[in-house]
């Protein structure tokens, strides 16, 4: 359906209702191309908190849907304006508000990409620990949105663990605080975390304030090759179980090898492998030491610690990851991306499961990913245009997702639920503790203003959460 959205000529904000500018805020990464955009009926780009309250109490007021978009590169769907209305496009709100190294804290606004951290914070010998590797093309208000995690989650934790203070508009365009620049508070309820990872279903963040951390003295990286891929699993969780202090620890099969060396002819062997990565401030040999001993009990092959000048070589064939997969066979196309994580200790099954479907059913499933908490990254590669073998690899998706949460796992350990996610929900969490959410977001959002036909099961249908008062 479409909404009358004129009003927003009327709120002194930046407004486009433009075909092209809808258009390219229709879908995100993970959607581009797909049945699943959606149109936006207007976009709007405020430049500040009270342009974004608003904007939301007129909107609201109207029963227009709004949904928060930031730089489009999430992977499930997250900012589709999934029923039209305003795309509020936040990168104008690009600030770095303020630096306290004395602190390790510092201010900014949700456009700010999360490079730009730490490009400002490096000068006091500072830096964002839990940046995803995207960090340079994904946006901090798009990170916290999405509860967003990357390599170095195994040392360092999510993204929502170094967050102390929020500012956010919920969709009546209140203002409220959230947490506090402590360090630590018991003070009522914890609204920063229930806003980290909503995705943007209950409200707007316009300011965060991060903790950041002291720059390692020492950072040495390099890479494990093993003669399978279980060798390579048992490996990680036995350097995880044993306490190695390592930062980054990635696992990839050797099929993803073989797509990294095609799309970087980065000359890799096409062979599970590991990457790894130290901090410290003294003593790091001994911990690489340390780990080269457990990884020589799982038969590695070899093991080898790159100089400081090649890494960012080194890591390269990782982060492309996403991008080979879509470049690496004209014939073939990656289905949704999986990202589901699972206690360390199950880690070698699902990978082991994720490799017996993919003999099972004759569809190639790229396994990569931060494996040192368990996280794993999956897509079927299926023929296009072939509607059995798109089927083929939905299921090969689904029963992956459903062996990790029978694993005590989650369907998304970084991704978010969106809208590729909503089917397992319930499985996840159980018919009460999802009906827990919807009173939660009934309760700040009765209109479902805010990113209506996300994160539930019900709106895959087309519903939209309102209370019964909204309804009527």
């Amino acid at each position: 359906m479409t909404h009358d959205c004129s009003f927003l000529e009327d709120l002194d904000v930046a407004v486009s209702f433009e075909e092209g500018d809808r258009t390219d805020h229709s879908a995100d990464w993970g959607t581009e191309g797909s049945d699943r955009a959606v149109v936006p009926d207007a976009v709007v780009r405020p430049e500040t908190t009270e342009e974004v309250s608003r904007v939301l109490a007129a909107a609201d007021e109207r029963g227009v849907p709004v949904t928060p978009y930031a730089a489009g590169t999430s992977l499930e769907g997250n900012a589709v304006p999934a029923h039209a209305g305003v795309s509020m496009n936040l990168m104008e709100m690009n600030e770095v508000l303020d630096v306290r190294p004395d602190d390790f804290q510092i201010d900014v606004q949700p456009g700010v990409m999360g490079s730009a951290v730490n490009e400002a914070v490096e000068g006091h010998g500072l830096f964002f620990p839990p940046l995803p590797s995207s960090g340079n093309l994904s946006t901090i208000g798009g990170m916290i949105a999405n509860a967003a995690s990357g390599m170095q989650t195994v040392k360092y934790g999510e993204v929502g663990d170094w967050v102390l203070e929020l500012e956010a508009v919920l969709a009546d365009g209140s203002v409220v605080k959230a947490g506090s620049k402590a360090v630590k508070t018991s003070s009522g309820y914890d609204l920063k975390h229930l806003l980290v990872g909503s995705e943007g279903t209950l409200g707007v963040v316009t300011r965060a304030t991060l903790e950041l951390e002291g720059l390692p003295e020492q950072i040495r990286g390099g890479r494990a090759i093993f003669p399978t891929l279980e060798d390579a699993a048992e490996a990680v969780f036995d350097a995880v179980r044993s306490g190695v202090d390592v930062a980054k620890i990635e696992l990839i099969d050797g099929t993803s090898a073989e797509i990294a060396n095609a799309y970087l002819d980065t000359g890799l062997p096409d062979a599970p492998m590991t990457f790894i990565e130290f901090h410290a401030n003294h003593g790091i040999e001994e911990e690489i030491d340390f780990c080269k001993a457990i990884f020589e009990s799982h038969d590695v092959q070899r093991f080898e610690m790159a100089e400081e000048e090649d890494m960012d070589t080194l890591w390269q064939s990782r982060k492309e990851l996403a991008f080979a997969l879509r470049a690496w066979d004209p014939d073939l196309e990656p289905l949704q991306p999986g990202d589901v994580t699972v206690p360390i200790s199950k880690l070698p099954e699902i990978i082991a499961y994720a490799k017996d479907l993919e003999a099972e059913y004759g569809i190639p499933v790229p396994c990569f990913g931060h494996a040192g908490d368990g996280n794993v990254h999956y897509t079927a590669l299926v023929e296009k245009g072939n509607p059995e073998a798109r089927k083929a690899g939905k299921e090969v998706y689904t029963r992956v997702v459903e062996k990790a949460i029978e694993f005590g796992g989650t369907a998304t350990g970084e991704h978010g639920i969106g809208l590729g996610k909503r089917e397992y929900m319930d499985l996840e969490h159980g018919e009460a503790s999802v009906e827990a959410m919807r009173r939660v977001k009934r309760a700040l959002d009765p209109n479902d203003t805010l990113n209506p036909g996300k994160i539930f099961p019900e709106t895959a249908d087309g519903e939209r959460m309102r209370t019964a008062e909204a309804d009527d």
